[in-house]
């Protein structure tokens, strides 16, 4: 699996227990438990927040294994 641009906040922290840790060295701790952005895209809270989003997702790719697959 590989984060892309249409996956929204929820399926990241899901598919990765350290996905949250790419957030949190972007400063959007925010996410953590706010309903608005959890349904948002990573496309969207790049846009939102004015961050490069080919970064964002190559540092969340980065994290390599541990992905969880919905069963």
């Amino acid at each position: 699996m590989t984060f892309r641009p249409e996956m929204t906040v929820d399926e990241a922290f899901a598919a990765h227990p350290h996905a949250r840790w790419v957030f949190a060295a972007y400063h959007l701790s925010g996410c953590n438990g706010c309903s608005r952005s959890s349904a948002e895209t990573l496309a969207e809270v790049a846009d939102g927040y004015k961050l490069p989003l080919e970064k964002l997702l190559a540092d969340l790719n980065s994290l390599g294994g541990g992905f969880h697959t919905p069963i």
